[in-house]
């Protein structure tokens, strides 16, 4: 198997998770949350500055079938992390020598 075969294969099982195991993650907060609300400071946190963008909140917005909105954003994000990777090894990577 080639490093193309490979990373086909990756990309697509990558894709495949995202869409169909994303929805099953845990909506319990994460550990900062968790914390802040044991402790008592989660009435003074403030919602992130990209909180209105269109993955917030690991949903797609504009979705509203709160399982396909969670499989879009995870397929985008899965995407968009391979895209800027592709990008990154071109520009990194040692010319073919001839």
């Amino acid at each position: 198997m080639n490093s193309k075969s490979v990373t086909i294969a990756g990309l697509a099982v990558s894709t495949a998770l995202a869409a169909i195991v994303s929805f099953y993650a845990s909506s319990s907060p994460d550990g900062l949350e968790k914390v802040a609300e044991e402790i008592g400071f989660i009435e003074t946190a403030e919602d992130s500055a990209v909180a209105g963008s269109p993955l917030a909140d690991y949903s797609f917005a504009g979705i509203d079938d709160a399982r396909l909105s969670t499989a879009v954003a995870g397929i985008t994000g899965v995407l968009a992390t391979a895209g800027v990777g592709g990008l990154l090894y071109l520009w990194v990577r040692k010319p073919e020598s001839d």
